[in-house]
């Protein structure tokens, strides 16, 4: 056993398929986040399949060749307690995949609701993360119910089904339809919040999962959100008052996006997304060190309009620049540049910073171009501020 392994942790494979709409770099790259998934939620990922079809195999997602290259593999390697495939599966197919392998089966879904799961703090939280779960239970009765006697713990098994199993369809829709409720009454309670929290300017910090929202929420508003280098460090919604010179505003923490986000958690994480569709001002962060980033920025901008389905106002910070490696597209030196020999100057005549008419370089760990990026929010919140109280516009007349 590798010794970086500790004793707690499943040791899992992962499974991703190449098609024509996911090429071998793509699934390379979706695998790598995966891994990522696998790791934040507590497993250690030690080996990865891939397959080339045109299409997942609709009894057993990989083709029955593969199948048995996977069976073998984890017949040689006994410690494997756990198969995870970077797509979600249907019920037939989790069903015929565990019937073979014999081992747990997870997909891409049932990974981010562990995680959710295990992160969710509050009883708001909680609450949604149970919905989505049931939810996503439910169209998989059949295959869980056969298997649940035989259930272990560990990752994926956080929730409903841990301590109790439940066997009839109509007590799984009566808890959906008990915690839609629950939810519907914490939701007016968010909504009445947000009225009582008056007319100053909301502002929103979104952006994919892990590229440094609440390392910038504690920097602007000196508290203390949790942040950490994992995938989905906090689900809970953080709202802090912040005042820049003389400006007070609300400054909102969301949950980060992903791609192939399951939309369980787009319906149950419906308040959570009210934060955004009522904020005046988006803050989109974008991590610049991610060989990824600009696919990102786009599955963020997607989802977005997806959820306002107008454009709002918004700033665009490319963030991490301390970590920032850049090879141009253009050029015959393949040598990676590096913030130490490309500057800030630089950086701000790249296509990057083309990407928005509003686009920021900061790094908020190394507090890097902070007080630019507050000049800005200065200027952008006072715009908003001065339309809904006009009598105070005498207060900025000398500012900036």
């Amino acid at each position: 056993m590798d010794e970086t392994i500790s004793a707690s942790q499943e040791q899992v494979i992962l499974v991703g398929l190449i098609t024509p709409e996911q090429n071998e770099t793509k699934a390379k790259e979706y695998l790598a986040e995966l891994s990522f998934l696998a790791e934040t939620a507590g497993a250690y990922p030690v080996k990865k399949f891939f397959q080339r079809l045109d299409f997942p195999n609709a009894k057993t997602f990989v083709g029955q060749g593969k199948l048995n290259e996977i069976k073998e593999y984890i017949v040689e390697n006994e410690m494997i307690s756990m198969i995870i495939f970077d797509d979600e599966l249907s019920s037939i197919q989790l069903r015929n995949i565990e019937n073979q392998l014999e081992i747990k089966v997870l997909d891409r879904t049932n990974l981010i609701l562990d995680i959710f799961a295990k992160r969710a703090q509050t009883a708001h939280a909680r609450t949604q993360v149970e919905l989505a779960q049931y939810q996503y239970l439910l169209p998989r009765l059949t295959r869980l119910w056969t298997h649940l006697e035989r259930q272990r713990g560990g990752i994926g098994m956080r929730g409903p089904g841990e301590t109790q199993i439940e066997t009839d369809r109509r007590i799984i829709l009566s808890k959906i339809a008990l915690l839609k409720e629950e939810l519907k009454h914490i939701d007016k309670q968010k909504a009445t919040q947000r009225k009582n929290r008056g007319k100053l300017v909301r502002v929103a910090l979104v952006g994919y999962t892990n590229v440094g929202k609440s390392t910038l929420m504690n920097l602007l508003s000196k508290s203390s959100v949790f942040a950490e280098d994992k995938l989905f460090a906090t689900l809970d919604t953080t709202v802090r008052k912040v005042i820049i010179e003389n400006l007070p505003f609300l400054l909102t923490d969301t949950v980060g996006f992903i791609r192939k986000l399951p939309h369980h958690l787009v319906e149950s994480f419906k308040s959570t997304l009210d934060e955004v569709r009522e904020a005046d001002l988006l803050v989109h962060i974008v991590d610049i060190s991610h060989p990824n980033f600009e696919e990102q920025y786009d599955i963020v901008t997607k989802t977005l309009l997806e959820i306002n389905h107008i454009e709002k106002p918004t700033i665009v910070i490319f963030n991490k620049i301390d970590s920032f490696s850049y090879s141009p597209k253009a050029s015959d030196d393949l040598s990676p540049l590096t913030l130490e020999n490309f500057s800030l100057e630089d950086l701000q005549q790249t296509w990057m910073s083309k990407i928005h008419h509003d686009c920021l370089f900061i790094s908020a760990k190394d507090k890097l171009n902070i007080e630019h990026l507050k000049e800005v929010l200065y200027k952008k919140v006072k715009e908003i501020h001065v339309t809904r109280f006009p009598y105070n516009d005498f207060l900025y007349q000398n500012d900036f």
